[in-house]
Formats: structure tokens, sequence, C-alpha cells
């Protein structure tokens, strides 16, 4: 499944994935932006699929109903409410708490329309769950996957947000009037 993902992601639609996912340590967040676009998310399970490491994600509830819904879940997906007062970066901490080895996929964004300012509920997981943050680049603009080393979050939030968006500047997503 490598080599054919490999395929399709950079022979067929010829992109470039720069670095690979570390193997150590086997828990992380890996934070994907900027995320404008429903092709964000195959690109995506390519690149995961092309690199061989498992990194599974969160999706809105209505993404795991039928007809769908085994599809996701078979790629690594698990449904979350956002429609309730949950704390969701509670439970996802307990996952990571709970598993030897896991990887975590995010948008920083929280969505695909235009932010201003990322969410932080990213940020939170890490540091509740003691996990560095790995980024990768959706770059539409160089068809480039850039994958980061991992990153640990300090106790200066303000500065950690500054390392990211330094890392993410000037990428540009599929819609790049949403990046």
């Amino acid at each position: 499944m490598k080599n054919f993902s490999r395929f399709i992601l950079c022979t067929l639609w010829g992109w470039e994935i720069k670095n690979k996912f570390p193997k150590t340590p086997k828990k992380y967040v890996v934070i994907a932006a900027p995320h404008t676009s429903w092709i964000d998310f195959p690109i995506a399970i390519l690149t995961r699929m092309s690199l061989g490491t498992m990194v599974h994600f969160i999706g809105k509830g209505s993404l795991f109903k039928w007809p769908f819904g085994y599809f996701f879940k078979a790629l690594g997906g698990t449904p979350v409410d956002r429609t309730q007062n949950n704390n969701l970066v509670d439970a996802v901490i307990k996952i990571f708490n709970s598993k030897e080895e896991f990887r975590l996929g995010l948008s920083p964004e929280g969505t695909r329309k235009k932010v201003e300012k990322w969410k932080t509920g990213f940020y939170y997981i890490a540091k509740g769950a003691n996990v560095p943050i790995v980024m990768a680049t959706l770059d539409f603009e160089k068809k480039q996957v850039k994958i980061s080393e991992p990153y640990y979050t300090t106790e200066n939030m303000t500065k950690d947000f500054e390392f990211f968006y330094t890392f993410f500047k000037g990428i540009k997503g599929k819609n790049p009037e949403l990046s």
C-alpha cells in the first residue's frame, strides 16, 4: 500500500514529501495546515500511507454515518460530537494515556474557512498528554508536504505559537485566499 499511495501522490499528482514522520517518540500530535479544502484529507491520508505511519484523526460525527462511516473508521478516524459542550481535550488526553503508540492529526484552524487565530485544543492536548507536536505543511503552491521534527511545548504559549506560525508562514493552501 505504501508504494501504491506514493505512486498516486508523488507520480500521478506530482507532490513531494519532505522528511518523514518521526519514529520516536511513539506518541505525538500532528498539526497539518493550512486546511482550506476537502482535498487536504486525501493528500494527508496518502502522505501517511506513503510513509507507512498511522496517524489517526477525529472528525465531525456526520462523516461517520452510513454510507461512509466504516470507510473513515478504517482509515483511523474517530467521530466527535461538536454540538455538545463536552471536554474533547480531556477525552483525547485519555486516549493518548491509554496507548503505547498513538499519533493524532489535527487542523489547527479547526475549519476550512479563513481564520485569524488558530484553535488551541491541539496545544492543550499535547501539553496534557505530555507529547510533542509535529507540524506538516499542505503547500499547494509547491505541491509539497513538509514534516517537522517533534516540538515540545514550553511554558510560554505565545512563544510556542510564534514557532508554529513561523513554520507555516508563506504556505499556500488549495484555496490560497483562505490560507
